[in-house]
């Protein structure tokens, strides 16, 4: 039988609405409190259970559902939610395969390229069982290797310590891959995220078919996704844009592989845009990291998005093609479209809608946790 706590009275819990965490003041409990990384009982004032959780009483987050059932996350749980999140994925060599809360597993991430996995354990009580976790994917995957990312700075707040290994022991050096179509260099131990960025490979190939005979600007490029995509596809040109010379660099790298015509260069896209306002494109791709990393940040976000927008929007040719992107969780799609909307007035632009865009299946969206939504986009036909 698990530890039972319950939710302090007088308080607006989330979790009664299905929303899979308590806070640590939303909660109360008898005697010594549960050992952090335990599994936990949550149950409503008149003792009737909302769930099973991890806790971790370090966090602020103290309480993590995994289960509607007052059940513990021991190996035969652990082995069906792993074994059908990787079956949800099947088919799919390069891929998200382990989403934390959307996958009733909170605070893991399982990141899969072809042969190699990454694994993100982000809170005590997925670290605490991840020897069983990783028991369990060598049996079902038969990875050739197998990378620890427990860099986050997320850890932190879970009293975790940070470190990037690989499970042999063993160096593993960075390694061409094809991923949408194009060999990109995989750095699973140094690169951004767990390598790269995923949520956006089906993007890419879907902004790629609006390339052909474009010239194309991709702002906030990282590694080159969007523009290789759009070389690939026949853009007559194609500029990438980003602050990070390292993601540059291997951008560079990757249209020199695949015999691809694409300019990168490192930039400020703000200073940039302001730089070159006498510029002309056919399709502009905006995917910049998150604006708002907290509730205060959003109404800074919003004016940033807003200029970002603008610029662009100023920029484009008639008949042009604008990609935008926001995966900031706090920014609704309505408020991001309202932006737009904001923009496309400043600038004077006669512009539709052609397609909303959001998070791959890869990235599964809970309900009731607004927090697994967080990628929206639109793509947007400039008609004047």
């Amino acid at each position: 039988m698990l530890r039972a706590i319950r939710i302090r009275a007088g308080r607006p819990v989330r979790a009664l609405r299905g929303h899979p965490w308590a806070f640590l003041g939303e909660v109360e409990f008898a005697g010594e409190p549960p050992t952090d990384g335990d599994c936990v009982e949550l149950t409503d004032l008149k003792g009737r259970c909302l769930g099973a959780g991890l806790w971790n009483g370090k966090s602020q987050i103290a309480w993590r559902r995994y289960s509607r059932r007052p059940i513990s996350l021991d190996s035969p749980l652990l082995e069906e939610l792993v074994t059908a999140s990787v079956n949800r994925r099947a088919g799919k060599p390069v891929c998200r395969l382990i989403w934390s809360e959307a996958d009733s597993l909170p605070g893991l991430v399982v990141d899969r390229y072809n042969d190699l996995i990454t694994i993100q354990a982000l809170t005590c009580g997925i670290d605490r069982r991840l020897a069983t976790i990783i028991d369990i994917l060598q049996r079902l995957l038969k990875p050739r290797e197998i990378v620890l990312r427990n860099d986050a700075s997320t850890r932190k707040l879970e009293g975790l310590r940070q470190e990037v290994r690989t499970v042999s022991g063993k160096p593993l050096e960075p390694t061409w891959m094809e991923v949408g179509g194009v060999q990109v260099l995989i750095d699973l131990m140094g690169g951004q995220k767990t390598g790269t960025y995923l949520d956006q490979l089906d993007q890419h190939q879907n902004v790629a078919k609006l390339a052909k005979g474009r010239r194309v600007l991709d702002a906030f490029c990282n590694q080159g996704g969007f523009g290789l995509a759009a070389a690939k596809a026949g853009a007559t040109s194609v500029l990438g844009l980003d602050q990070s010379e390292d993601a540059i660099t291997a951008a560079r790298s990757a249209a020199e592989r695949n015999g691809l015509s694409a300019t990168f260069e490192v930039a400020n896209v703000f200073d940039w845009f302001t730089e070159h306002r006498e510029a002309s494109f056919d399709l502009i791709v905006l995917d910049p990291p998150p604006f708002a990393r907290s509730k205060d940040a959003v109404d800074g976000a919003l004016r940033g998005y807003k200029e970002l927008n603008l610029r662009a929007l100023r920029l484009l040719a008639p008949g042009g093609i604008l990609a935008t992107y926001s995966c900031s969780h706090r920014v609704s799609e309505e408020m991001y479209l309202e932006v737009i909307e904001d923009a496309a007035s400043d600038a004077r632009r006669e512009a539709v809608i052609l397609e909303r865009t959001s998070q791959p299946a890869d990235h599964p969206v809970l309900l009731n946790f607004p927090e697994s939504r967080y990628l929206k986009g639109f793509i947007i036909e400039i008609r004047a």
